[in-house]
């Protein structure tokens, strides 16, 4: 496992990101503890959550309880892990998601999050999605406000533009640590946020990691024997040293393999071939 940092954490260079263990689709109990056991033993040390990632109404926060379960049970080296969850976005229970950025449920989502993951502060606490209804500002000022209250260690900030993280940044300063975008060989719209990101030593976590997977890692990974969803999170890792890639999983045979992208090196011939 290589390794790279999120503020002065250093945290495994692949994560695993927990929502498909909650929301549709997803796989019984035991199951999701096992796959969560499975990347702890690959080495994960990263583990990104919400507490929008559930199913049915009056779920909130199963996948931050599933979460906390699977660590409790785990035994020793579950302490090294850092969960980063997020506050500011809601499931009804009908499939669709909602934004609510304002202050007030900001720190009551935290509080809330606290509670289910059993710490005192949260490691990485990442404001879910700009609210176009509450000034950028007035979210970002709430998370600073968790900040200095010690409720949460470092802050990240998620699905925005190059022009929010900078006035994060101004708002946060150094407690700023992260952002997550969606990032892809789909979705390449948020290079210049990527590229922001590593100008500012702030930790990229991509999310939706292996969408679009196309014939070239294919090539690659017959070349390499191996999988080519591992071909994608190498090729993402190699694209700035600030990338930790989070990619989600239902089972601990996929986790694993995930896991392995950190010690897959691409050659300049592979890269050349992939986006």
């Amino acid at each position: 496992m290589r390794y790279r940092t999120i503020g002065d954490i250093e945290v495994s260079a692949i994560g695993l990101g927990g929502m498909p263990l909650s929301i549709e689709g997803r796989p019984d109990r035991a199951r999701a503890i096992a796959t969560i056991h499975a990347a702890l033993d690959a080495g994960v040390t990263l583990i990104d959550t919400a507490d929008s990632y559930h199913w049915h109404a009056g779920e909130i926060g199963h996948n931050e309880e599933l979460i906390a379960d699977a660590l409790a049970t785990y035994g020793s080296g579950s302490d090294a892990v850092l969960v980063a969850t997020k506050g500011g976005r809601g499931r009804p229970g009908d499939g669709s998601w909602t934004v609510t950025g304002t202050p007030a449920h900001l720190k009551s989502a935290c509080e809330g999050s606290l509670k289910r993951l059993g710490v005192d502060a949260i490691g990485l606490y990442q404001l879910h999605k700009p609210d176009e209804n509450v000034p950028w500002a007035e979210s970002v000022g709430a998370i600073k406000e968790l900040a200095d209250a010690g409720k949460i260690r470092l802050a990240g900030v998620s699905n925005v533009s190059s022009a929010q993280i900078l006035e994060a940044r101004e708002i946060l300063g150094r407690k700023l640590v992260s952002v997550q975008n969606e990032h892809s060989p789909a979705v390449l719209v948020h290079e210049p946020e990527l590229a922001l990101s590593t100008e500012l030593g702030l930790a990229y976590l991509p999310w939706g990691p292996l969408g679009g997977i196309g014939a070239a890692f294919h090539s690659v990974a017959d070349e390499h024997g191996v999988s080519p969803q591992r071909v994608c999170l190498a090729w993402l890792l190699a694209k700035s040293p600030s990338m930790i890639a989070i990619p989600g999983s239902t089972r601990p045979a996929t986790i694993r393999d995930s896991a392995a992208a950190a010690d897959l090196v691409l050659t300049a011939e592979d890269l050349a071939r992939l986006p």
